[in-house]
């Protein structure tokens, strides 16, 4: 700051700042200023500067309680030429020397001064913006060199730094430190922190230590002994808040970084928020030759010379990312955020710098740190209108101008207009307003006016294009801290933990997973965060949707495929989305197989479900391929999750019905006892040699029916036939031991969890005898067990008996003919009906629901439909009418039971779909229960609870009405009969 060429003291060049708007305060400081005036002869400055000091009492605290506490401090500031005054306070800080208990007062003390000095030089219209900010950067700039000095002084005394104190390289040889930000520019506000980042040139540091001493810990205390000299409040006050989270990825590393190790981030994954925050850093402590290295080798990440488009678009990211509105409407003077709201300080600076580093890599004369001298020098190069850059830097200095004035009142660092109208009167006054009520109506119209506008021209840089804010606000994930804006914007969208998802959201913007480890990673996610946050608000559960997304996202071994997918199918992208804030089923297969997602790059994931796809012939081909039997599990088990996450994503947003999503379900488990079985038999055969037999796979149950859920297990049994003397050719196996090893294998085949994950839960229980008897049936055994020892119970099960694989299809066929000429054997004396209704009473006995969300055996449940619907087709059997294995076929003369089983197994695929395991669809998010209202034709969940009251009440009249009670007598034990 130049000296004026005639000193004038600051006393007789101020000027009033506005009215006095709080008189009392003003005369309660005035009497105690005339006292100390009077006794120590300064009584002519204290007049002359009063009508100037009078506005400032009345509406700081803060400085009158400077003034008042300080008395001879403001009659020496008073007394001097204010440039004089500010160059006494910075060789006063310069001359510090000592360790931080000798130099924490003086530092206060000086801070106080230079406090005093600004707010006075700026409100009396001494100083203009340029110099006021001057004046707090170089007294900043002072007291980090001053802290360094100290903390430098008490290592050295303590025997840790060995090097001189009056080392060329500085207090610590290798160390230095930079001004960011604000202070980087020489731009500081009143009452701001200052932004440093330390680093150290590890073989310079390393020779100014005693050997043995650890470079990275005696950095960390350097670097926080600074910080909390400069921090730390005291009687006197504190000096500066200091942030050191401007260095590289500030959660995952020291207070202190190494160059070489910051230079690597910056090169692989350093984001162009960081790009434009070192458009303003400046050496500012320490080693500064160390610190003139670093910032050279800086230049190529700073100032490309060359951009890709997709690398262009990411710097206008950092602008779309504030929302503009098309007006000023919902612009307020009152509680307005002059520095990160619309309109703000904020927008003016990202204007200039997005600029800045699209174009500054080809022209130097771009490369201003300071935001009016970037202005100018874009106007200057007609990237901005002349006029553009004058309208944008006026508002600049009167919106820093007020923000300094908002800051005065109690020494805060604050950026909002308050929004009682007595303090906010007081910044008006400040700023040259008058004090009455029309007067405040007219400074909130002025700054609602310059918010407005500035805000309009914001919205033209860049206009077009892709937005990358949201409908509810600003999505900003810059910084290395919460913009509050976004987090506003966070609780309007739904999210009730806004901090914690602003700093996930910001960790994968640092390339913290792999997904956004690229460069290409994060120019992606840039643009897919808000379409994300958005997505998730609609889907009625953000936090839950959100906390399951997080899961999948980091687990993805890279991410570039997978988010250019959902950028280019949106519709897809909000499905999946959607389906994570319900099913907690499909988000955990993803966030424990991410690979299952690719599945979604698949062209059949969104055809029909009813539509051939042909995935046997995959499974078998993938399985073919693969060098053993282990191999061929784990490729089923990945075709396999793949179909099963398509199925539960048809079935839970409705393009699926009951009937398809059970017959999709069945298709992959098709698919894998047909690929597995095989496997399974080749693998018996390589153990134990050739056999000449045949075998044969029967699904029962829900899989026979190819009426499965997404938590239906597996009801088989395996049948064989062989020679009577047969045996394997290489261990000598018998029939039955050879088809019991095949069946275990089979089991292990579809049950193990491997590295792949599970397949299904297999059950063996509904076999004949039962686990009684061997764990695979000859045929002969069969036959004989269901013409002498069977009961009606387990003729049920056979009317849902498929065979689904066999080692040749004739010996298939032959078991096919012997399940339906078992059911059709006549069985004289037996009364069905009266058995049907004794095994349900049993049910109802000794299985009883587990609630009203019990679909299964509920009165009037799946069970009561199921069990009509079985006892239909043993009627049907008995006299020569055709068979079905579907349930609704069985019951086309029983509307009522047709209609309780359609809704309920509707009802029942979006609970397995989205659960595992019983659930209370009380407890879930509405979105899901109108899911389920919409599932049974209901217009909202408290109606399907109605409806389906009423439905099963009728459905089990319908039931005791389709199957008869006979007479009395006791049933057979019940094994499993669903």
């Amino acid at each position: 700051m130049a000296h004026p060429e005639t000193s004038i003291p600051l006393a007789y060049s101020l000027t009033p700042a506005g009215p006095v708007t709080n008189i009392a305060a003003a005369d309660r400081l005035h009497e105690t200023l005339i006292q100390a005036a009077d006794a120590d002869g300064w009584r002519d400055a204290l007049d002359a500067a009063w009508p100037a000091l009078a506005p400032v009492a009345g509406a700081s605290p803060y400085l009158a309680g400077l003034m008042r506490r300080r008395p001879a401090h403001l009659r020496s500031l008073l007394e001097a030429d204010p440039v004089e005054a500010l160059e006494r306070i910075i060789s006063d800080t310069d001359a510090l020397d000592a360790e931080p208990d000798a130099v924490r007062a003086p530092l206060r003390v000086l801070k106080a001064d230079l406090h005093l000095l600004t707010a006075l030089a700026d409100l009396g219209g001494v100083w203009d913006l340029e110099q006021v900010t001057d004046a707090l950067s170089r007294f900043a700039d002072a007291s980090c060199r001053a802290a360094l000095r100290a903390v430098a002084a008490e290592q050295r005394a303590r025997g840790r730094l060995i090097s001189p104190p009056g080392d060329p390289r500085g207090p610590i040889p290798g160390l230095f430190g930079l001004a960011m930000g604000k202070h980087g520019a020489n731009e500081l506000n009143y009452s701001s922190d200052i932004d440093i980042s330390l680093f150290f040139e590890p073989r310079l540091m390393g020779l100014a230590l005693r050997e043995g001493e650890e470079m990275q810990d005696f950095a960390n205390r350097v670097g926080k002994g600074i910080a909390t000299l400069l921090t730390e409040r005291t009687g006197d006050g504190y000096v500066f808040r200091v942030d050191l989270r401007l260095r590289p990825d500030p959660s995952s590393t020291p207070p202190v970084v190494a160059g070489p190790m910051a230079l690597a981030y910056y090169e692989s994954v350093g984001q162009n928020w960081e790009r434009a925050a070192f458009i303003k850093a400046r050496p500012v402590l320490g080693d500064m030759r160390a610190a003139g290295r670093f910032l050279k080798a800086m230049i190529p990440f700073i100032w490309r010379r060359s951009l890709d488009y997709a690398a262009v678009l990411d710097i206008q990211s950092i602008k779309k990312q504030i929302h503009v509105h098309k007006t000023g409407e919902g612009l307020h003077a009152a509680g307005a955020n002059l520095k990160l709201g619309r309109g703000g300080i904020r927008e003016i600076e990202f204007y200039a710098q997005t600029q800045q580093l699209i174009l500054g890599g080809r022209d130097p004369a771009l490369r201003k740190q300071r935001t009016l001298e970037a202005l100018k020098a874009l106007a200057d190069a007609r990237h901005v209108p002349q006029a553009v850059c004058e309208e944008l830097s006026a508002a600049y200095v009167e919106l820093r101008g007020l923000e300094h004035r908002v800051q005065m009142l109690d020494d805060e660092q604050t950026h909002r207009l308050p929004e009682d109208g007595e303090r906010r009167a007081a910044v008006a006054a400040l700023a040259g307003a008058g004090a009455g009520s029309n007067d405040l109506a007219a400074f909130d119209a002025r700054v609602e006016a310059l918010l407005a506008r500035v805000n309009a021209r914001y919205g033209e840089l860049f206009e077009g294009g892709e937005d990358l804010d949201s409908s509810y606000g600003s999505l900003v994930f810059t910084g290395v801290e919460n913009d509050p804006e976004t987090l506003e914007t966070l609780r309007r969208m739904g999210f009730s933990e806004a901090p914690s998802v602003a700093d996930t959201i910001r960790s994968w913007h640092h390339g913290r997973i792999p997904a956004t480890r690229t460069a290409r990673g994060r120019e992606l996610f840039t643009r897919l965060a808000p379409r994300l946050l958005e997505a998730l608000a609609r889907s009625g559960a953000p936090d839950e949707a959100f906390r399951r997304f997080a899961v999948f996202f980091s687990g993805l071994a890279a991410g570039v495929q997978v988010q250019a997918l959902f950028l280019n199918q949106p519709k897809l992208f909000e499905m999946v989305l959607g389906v994570m804030a319900f099913a907690p089923r499909l988000a955990r297969t993803l966030g424990r197989q991410p690979a299952a997602l690719d599945g979604v790059l698949d062209a059949r994931f969104l055809v029909d479900l009813s539509e051939e796809t042909g995935l046997t012939e995959q499974m078998l081909r993938e399985a073919g391929e693969t060098e053993d039997f282990e191999g061929a599990m784990n490729a089923v088990r990945r075709l396999h999750r793949e179909q099963m996450f398509r199925i539960g994503i048809h079935a839970l947003t409705g393009r699926a019905g009951a009937e398809a999503a059970g017959r999709a379900y069945a298709a992959p488990a098709d698919a894998a006892m047909r690929t597995l079985s095989p496997a399974a038999l080749a693998e018996t055969e390589r153990l134990g040699g050739a056999f000449p037999g045949a075998v044969a796979v029967v699904a029962l149950g829900k899989a026979g029916s190819r009426e499965m859920t997404a938590g239906s297990d597996l009801d088989l049994m395996t049948l064989y036939e062989a020679p009577p003397e047969a045996t394997s050719e290489i261990k000598g196996w018998t029939a039955d031991v050879f088809y019991a090893r095949f069946t275990q294998r089979l089991i292990a085949a579809l049950s193990a969890h491997t590295a792949e994950g599970g397949l299904y839960e297999v059950d063996m229980r509904l076999r004949p005898t039962g686990s009684k008897g061997p764990v695979s049936v000859r045929l002969k055994a069969f036959d004989a067990y269901y013409a002498k020892e069977a009961e009606t119970w387990e003729f049920m099960v056979l009317t849902r008996a498929r065979v689904v694989w066999a080692s040749d299809p004739k010996f298939g066929a032959q078991v096919s003919a012997a399940i339906e000429a078992a059911l059709r054997r006549p069985r004289p004396g037996v009364d069905i009906a009266a058995d049907v209704r004794k095994m349900r009473s049993l049910m109802d006995r000794e299985r009883r629901p587990h609630g009203f969300w019990d679909l299964k055996l509920s009165p009037g449940g799946q069970v009561d439909a199921e069990f009509a619907a079985q006892f239909r087709q043993l009627q049907a059997a008995a006299i020569g009418e055709p068979l079905t294995l579907s349930t609704l076929e069985a019951l086309h003369d029983d509307p009522v039971l047709a209609e309780a089983w359609r809704v309920q197994q509707r009802l029942a695929h979006l609970l397995a779909a989205a659960f595992e395991g019983r659930v209370d669809p009380e407890g879930e998010p509405g979105v899901f229960q109108l899911r389920l209202a919409e599932a049974a034709g209901a217009p909202d969940f408290d109606t399907l609870k109605t409806e389906l009251t009423d439905l099963r009440a009728r459905a089990r009249k319908a039931f005791e009405r389709a199957v008869p009670a006979g007479r009395d007598g006791e049933s057979a034990t019940l094994r499993s009969i669903s």
